[in-house]
């Protein structure tokens, strides 16, 4: 069966299949996989240390993959420069170049008559409007499902999807709540031109950032594993319930503020978790979709599994 949608189209892959930007873990190995397997893969530009460290993450990219692939650059909570990491990218004319969190006019302004493809996370209707004024090629929608940080109004995959397609007139990719073939197919019968995963490829053999506890982690656990964090602070974001994550959360429910959350939520601690495979010393997010995840495969095997899942799912309708 053809998987062609719009947003195949737009980005020149076979599957409407993007892997989404997963701080400290999309590196080249993972991007080039995804790519290779017919989706499209992304290096996450703002976790590497310079924007020479990009530079060379483009070009490791390109030795293991003749197929489109994307930079992510996650803006919000950083605090320092995208500029020159953003410069990197359109002189190596990346692909796409997608962007979460924050504010993204200045990176639309600095890539207009590049023609270098945009993508836009969101997670609600009016944000998803305001992407498209700003010219976004396609948004991606997160419901509430989804690991890392969410939006702030709850609102769930399953409405807010079809709630964003009836609200502009790009492309639409899903998120959130997605691990397999049966997700990919629901989010296209949503109205949805093809999915973002996240949590899912981090339990992939080319996820080779993601330490073994890590990856177990999500194997082991189920839909109920997961607690959402820094909502005191107007940040929410879902990761995997452990010690540290109710240290978080008792920090939070005394309303103590930023200060005294920061070492608690930094990318060191988040680091410690899933890179180190110290437990009780971090955190990692998920989405609740790990209660889907029951192995960790190669890329290549994931995605042609979720493939003959969703044409097996088709074949019933025709």
């Amino acid at each position: 069966m053809k998987w062609n949608t719009k947003v195949t189209e737009l980005l020149g892959i076979k599957y409407p299949i993007i892997q989404g930007g997963l701080a400290h873990l999309a590196y080249s190995d993972l991007a080039a996989a995804v790519s290779n397997a017919g989706g499209l893969g992304q290096i996450t530009a703002m976790s590497l240390s310079s924007p020479d460290d990009l530079r060379e993450e483009i070009h490791k990219v390109r030795k293991l993959t003749d197929k489109p692939f994307g930079v992510n650059f996650s803006i919000g909570q950083q605090r320092r420069p995208f500029k020159e990491y953003v410069e990197v990218a359109i002189e190596e004319n990346v692909p796409v170049i997608s962007m979460t969190g924050g504010n993204p006019t200045p990176i639309f302004e600095m890539l207009e008559g590049t023609g270098i493809k945009t993508l836009v996370l969101v997670a609600a209707v009016r944000q998803a409007q305001k992407a498209e004024k700003l010219g976004a090629d396609a948004v991606m929608v997160v419901g509430q499902e989804g690991g890392g940080h969410l939006g702030r109004d709850d609102i769930g995959t399953f409405v807010l999807v079809p709630r964003v397609v009836d609200s502009v007139n790009i492309p639409v990719i899903a998120s959130g709540g997605i691990g397999d073939g049966r997700g990919l197919v629901a989010a296209l019968s949503l109205g949805a031109e093809g999915i973002e995963m996240g949590t899912r490829f981090i339990a992939t053999k080319e996820c080779v950032h993601a330490s073994s506890l890590y990856k177990n982690a999500l194997v082991e656990g189920d839909e109920n594993g997961t607690v959402v964090i820094k909502r005191s602070i107007g940040a929410p974001a879902r990761a995997i319930s452990n010690s540290w994550t109710e240290k978080i959360l008792s920090i939070e429910k005394e309303h103590l503020g930023y200060e005294s959350l920061k070492e608690y939520i930094s990318g060191i601690a988040n680091k410690r978790y899933i890179h180190e495979g110290k437990e009780d010393e971090g955190f990692a997010w998920a989405g609740q979709v790990m209660g889907l995840i029951e192995d960790v495969p190669s890329v290549e095997e994931l995605i042609s599994r979720m493939i003959q899942q969703g044409e097996t799912i088709r074949s019933h309708w025709s």
